[in-house]
């Protein structure tokens, strides 16, 4: 399914951790996403797309989370920066390895902010033919106070997105988890 010059068809796939499981273990509704991607739209035909995998990473709000002291050195920073990306990493060369053990052509990159903010952003800089999210399925009183990233670009990234939920089967005890 590649389009008119022969060029691939670009899918952008934000993936994100698991607050079970932690890094370097992708959530459920990203892997979900990714395996409905491979199983639905790429089937065979493997030179026909590539993937684009985008992880955002929010930034802790005051820097301390992983620190016994309210007093911290330059290096401490730096530390905890070196860290937070090696963790980004670990998270993306999951699909990386998957899409070169089947013959998909992907590039993948980890940005810090706002995740459905970032997202939408990089589809505006990157254009893709369409977005893949995954999607806990929360129900109405728990996205009040989680929020969504896939209703979010649903309705405001500039190019198609197709949202997947996970399966039942896989919606831990706490629907938030993931």
């Amino acid at each position: 399914m590649a389009t008119e010059g022969g060029d691939p068809t670009r899918i952008m796939v934000a993936v994100n951790e698991s607050t079970i499981k932690g890094y370097p273990h992708p959530s459920i509704s990203s892997k979900g996403a990714f395996e409905w991607t491979l199983n639905k739209i790429i089937r065979s035909n493997t030179t026909g797309f590539k993937l684009l995998f985008i992880h955002v990473q929010v930034p802790d709000e005051d820097g301390f989370d992983d620190m016994d002291s309210m007093f911290a050195s330059p290096d401490d920073f730096k530390s905890m920066k070196h860290r937070d990306k090696i963790r980004g990493l670990h998270l993306l060369e999951y699909f990386v390895n998957q899409c070169h053990k089947i013959g998909v052509a992907c590039e993948a990159w980890v940005k810090k902010g706002d995740p459905k903010e970032i997202i939408c952003y990089e589809v505006n800089r990157v254009h893709p033919d369409f977005l893949v999210v995954g999607s806990r399925g929360l129900g109405p009183f728990q996205k009040v106070f989680v929020g969504t990233v896939s209703e979010f670009c649903t309705k405001h990234a500039d190019c198609p997105v197709i949202a997947i939920k996970r399966s039942a089967a896989q919606t831990p005890q706490d629907p938030a988890d993931d």
